[in-house]
């Protein structure tokens, strides 16, 4: 399930994208589009031109999930309005914001940036 994943990169996908795409399709763009292995194990995030679909993908260790969600009433943020790049590094709160229909996301960076090792290394 998706909110038992632990620490992962999430990518979103700053572009439309026809959400009858299923997992070949999806895992195509991560390939040729994102440059990005769809068998990584980060969470890659899609939404299509309405903004009222999003989908999110995610190889388990055993096989590729699709998580897919339609909005009812309301949009998902239109992350291609807000950056000029293909992709954005979200953090796991920036995912579940965007899946509830937040429009911060993209407009500003939410969380830190992740500590690299040089971050985490101690000085003398």
């Amino acid at each position: 399930m998706i909110g038992s994943i632990g620490r992962v990169k999430v990518y979103a996908y700053c572009l439309p994208v026809d959400m009858r795409n299923g997992f070949e399709g999806l895992s195509a763009l991560v390939r040729d589009q994102l440059q990005n292995d769809p068998l990584s194990g980060a969470l890659y995030l899609f939404s299509n031109k309405t903004r009222t679909r999003a989908k999110v993908t995610h190889f388990d260790g055993s096989g590729l999930c699709v998580y897919s969600k339609r909005l009812e009433k309301g949009r998902f943020a239109a992350l291609w309005k807000y950056t000029e790049r293909e992709q954005l590094v979200l953090s796991r709160a920036e995912l579940e914001l965007f899946l509830q229909g937040s429009h911060l996301i993209g407009r500003f960076q939410l969380a830190p940036a992740p500590l690299s090792e040089k971050d985490l290394a101690v000085r003398s």
